[in-house]
């Protein structure tokens, strides 16, 4: 098991406080401020955790209102542009090689698939196309193939993110020339329980990662998959690396572990939702500016288990029939929740 406990993230964090954080509305700019200087103990995150249900929920509440549209949901479709064949173990993962799912490796689509998805995507009303390749790291002869994919998103008009694996700072810099918004790299979980989920590479190598997206000048997108058998604190301690980036990422996607056939992880039991619910709210309180979004996993939740991840504090989903190689709702569906729900889409 791998352990970060001497970490150059952990080395910024402030004296850990006990005593929870009591959230004073602010505008949006005072509070962008505050929030981005915020530090987080695991003491306080596990305060929050532990709270009341109905408490909980009021808290995230008056945060996400603080800073949101409490009515409002960002719409964002990930297309898997390179399938299958990944070097990688990591103990959920369908695209593994080391684990037998079913899925076959495929090339790198080329440019007019790609223009094709992204325009099914915006006509659907998605604002943001995430592209995602099963690879350990992107190769440098990768990057202009990749910049091609970004521009023909970017001439529709719509917010460009890619999840490529590790990537060097160069690498992001020709990413970031080339247009693009996001870079996707999570942390997928605490430390602590990292090295158990994941053996081909270290925690180190993601925060390295997400370095040199900062230091390209792109916005980070970077959250993680709840229901991997961790506990409430390890949960705890995934939210706790999140909120003490400086600065946190601007999109914070949540995932909810699927159970692929095949996979080390396929025959852990369910998170209760409940417990899902409440990692929402707590990314939600202690990172006020950034998009909380509800990812894999969304189609086991159910309208109702929905419902309290908005009220929670999510605002954003990935949108579409198909995430990467897994299943999730299709646009009709979630056009029908939102409908119930009252939720203005952008």
């Amino acid at each position: 098991m791998n352990s970060m406990v001497d970490s150059p993230l952990q080395a910024q964090m402030s004296e850990a406080q006990s005593v929870p954080m009591t959230f004073h509305p602010k505008s949006h700019q005072a509070g962008e401020a505050h929030a981005q200087n915020e530090r987080w103990s695991l003491e306080r995150i596990q305060h929050l955790f532990d709270m009341p249900f109905n408490d909980l929920m009021h808290q995230a509440q008056e945060v996400h209102r603080a800073h949101f549209n409490a009515n409002e949901v960002q719409l964002s479709t990930l297309l898997s542009i390179k399938t299958g064949g990944c070097p990688e173990d990591c103990g959920y993962c369908p695209q593994s090689v080391h684990h037998e799912t079913g899925v076959e490796a495929t090339k790198l689509m080329g440019v007019e698939e790609v223009r094709a998805a992204a325009l099914e995507a915006k006509q659907h009303g998605a604002s943001r196309f995430c592209m995602g390749a099963a690879w350990r790291e992107l190769h440098d002869r990768d990057v202009e193939k990749v910049a091609e994919l970004i521009k023909v998103v970017k001439d529709l008009e719509m917010e460009a993110c890619c999840t490529l694996g590790m990537l060097t700072e160069p690498q992001a810099h020709a990413l970031k020339d080339a247009g693009l918004d996001y870079y996707n790299h999570n942390l997928d979980t605490t430390p602590e329980l990292y090295g158990d989920i994941i053996t081909t590479r270290v925690y180190e190598d993601r925060l390295n990662t997400l370095g040199s997206v900062r230091r390209a000048g792109m916005n980070v997108c970077s959250g993680g998959i709840v229901g991997m058998g961790e506990s409430r604190a390890q949960r705890g301690g995934l939210i706790h690396q999140l909120a003490n980036l400086s600065p946190y990422p601007e999109s914070v996607p949540i995932n909810h572990l699927v159970h692929v056939e095949g996979t080390p992880l396929s025959h852990l039991e369910d998170l209760d939702p409940l417990e899902f619910v409440r990692t929402i709210a707590v990314a939600r309180i202690t990172m006020p500016t950034t998009r909380v979004r509800l990812s894999a996993g969304r189609q086991a939740l159910g309208d109702g288990i929905q419902a309290l991840c908005f009220l929670a504090g999510a605002n954003s989903i990935f949108y579409g029939d198909k995430l990467l190689t897994t299943g999730n709702p299709n646009w009709a569906l979630d056009q029908a929740l939102f409908s119930k729900l009252g939720i203005q889409t952008t």
